[in-house]
């Protein structure tokens, strides 16, 4: 049994090590200019399809505050050029990182952003609570990860929503295989042995796990990166019930994936495989976990969470009822329209880009087409619909148009705005 004391000591030598790791081999690598970011992020769209996928149900607003905990690099310099209207606050434990976001701070003249160097488990010595708290790719570093989550829950507004990821197990076998390599024969961090490290990879087994990352993940080029997957001096993945587990005990209640189709039996070929009606009664977090088993290769998980004791509508769009004619759907940006070389029947396919699973397209007709062109994120469903040229039965055209905005929605084609529908309950 480990004492009290000794469980402290431990968990300082680690974040120690952590600490140390980074301010030598900051991470993401510091970078110099964020103008593409800046322009990208001043589309009002995109904005709104950002704040809707987190809080369907309120009413769009810019002034929030946020906490982006773990800031790394650039992280926070990013949101504060994403969101001028709001108040950005940045902790990171490294220095190196803290100085980063600190020159991007004076280098763009950001004034909407506060960065201190601060461990996240120490988030309340802020004295301030947020709106919106994002901790992505940090938590799973911690030598206590539970006391992490619960640190950032102390810090959430009751109605704010927190955009946590951590790393998945399985399509990272081949990453831990090669952590326990380096372990056994001593391959610590340091630029020759990273370099040493680099090279062996090259001779790596062409059937080795790791061989996927390293030809589909561009950062494995980058000495940066390479030292964080394979010799950072602490991490752990989550399974889908573990982070279901580690929500709950961190006081946290799932809402939604951040990009759900990959876990969801609605898409890809999971619609296909002989057990999809078997898997389509499972309950969701079932479900969720039977797809992550069947993929395989997920390497990390990204999920919004709210406060257990919330008042605020869960992000599940609501399709049974008449109240889903409310829904004033918005286009996820990164959705391309492809009319070219597309199955037979359909007149285009629908791909977000952001989805690194070949099966999740979405072929529409040329029906759907003009109902999907017609979103300009104002008009409900029930306006688009009443612009539609008129049909033979209005019950077979609204029974249509509920089941292809459902589609949409778990391909992650749209978000929806269902504050109106708040607003009249």
């Amino acid at each position: 049994m480990i004492h009290q004391a000794e469980y402290v000591s431990q968990s300082a030598d680690v974040a120690e090590a952590v600490r140390d790791f980074y301010d030598r081999y900051p991470y993401p690598p510091p970078i110099d200019h964020l103008e593409n970011y800046q322009r990208r992020w001043q589309e009002p769209q995109r904005r709104r399809a950002d704040f809707h996928l987190m809080w369907p149900a309120h009413c769009y607003r810019e002034n929030q505050s946020i906490l982006i905990a773990g800031c790394g690099t650039s992280q926070a310099a990013k949101h504060a050029l994403r969101h001028p209207a709001a108040e950005i606050t940045a902790i990171d434990c490294s220095s190196t990182s803290v100085n980063c976001t600190a020159r991007l701070r004076k280098q763009y003249g950001l004034k909407n952003l506060a960065v201190h160097q601060l461990a996240l488990e120490r988030a309340g010595e802020l004295k301030m609570s947020f709106d919106q708290i994002v901790c992505t790719g940090v938590l799973h570093h911690l030598a206590d990860p539970d006391a992490g989550l619960r640190a950032l829950r102390s810090v959430l507004k009751p109605d704010g929503a927190m955009h946590i990821m951590v790393y998945a197990p399985y399509g990272r076998a081949g990453i831990y295989m090669l952590q326990e390599f380096c372990r056994r024969i001593g391959i610590h961090a340091s630029d020759r042995e990273i370099r040493d490290l680099t090279a062996a990879l090259a001779m790596l087994p062409r059937n080795h796990p790791l061989q996927s990352l390293l030809s589909q993940t561009p950062d494995f080029q980058n000495e940066a990166a390479l030292a964080d997957a394979l010799l950072h001096p602490h991490d752990r993945a989550y399974s889908v019930p573990q982070l279901f587990e580690f929500l709950e005990k961190g006081g946290l209640t799932f809402g939604r994936w951040v990009r759900q189709a990959p876990y969801s039996v609605h898409c890809g070929v999971m619609t296909q495989i002989p057990q999809s009606s078997r898997l389509g009664h499972l309950p969701l977090a079932e479900q969720y976990a039977t797809m992550e088993l069947f993929r395989g290769t997920m390497v990390r998980h990204s999920v919004i969470g709210y406060r257990n004791d919330s008042e605020q509508c869960r992000p599940q769009a609501a399709f049974g009822d008449g109240d889903w004619l409310r829904h004033v759907p918005i286009r996820i940006p990164d959705t391309i329209c492809v009319q070219d070389r597309v199955p037979p029947g359909s007149a285009a396919v629908l791909l977000n880009r952001t989805h690194t699973y070949g099966d999740l397209f979405l072929p529409i007709s040329q029906t759907e087409k003009a109902l999907f062109d017609a979103i300009d994120g104002d008009r409900s469903i029930r306006d688009l619909m009443e612009a539609m040229p008129p049909t033979a039965s209005r019950a077979s055209t609204l029974d249509e148009a509920r089941v292809f905005f459902e589609r949409l929605w778990w391909h992650d084609q749209i978000v929806f705005d269902q504050s109106a529908r708040r607003s009249v309950a």
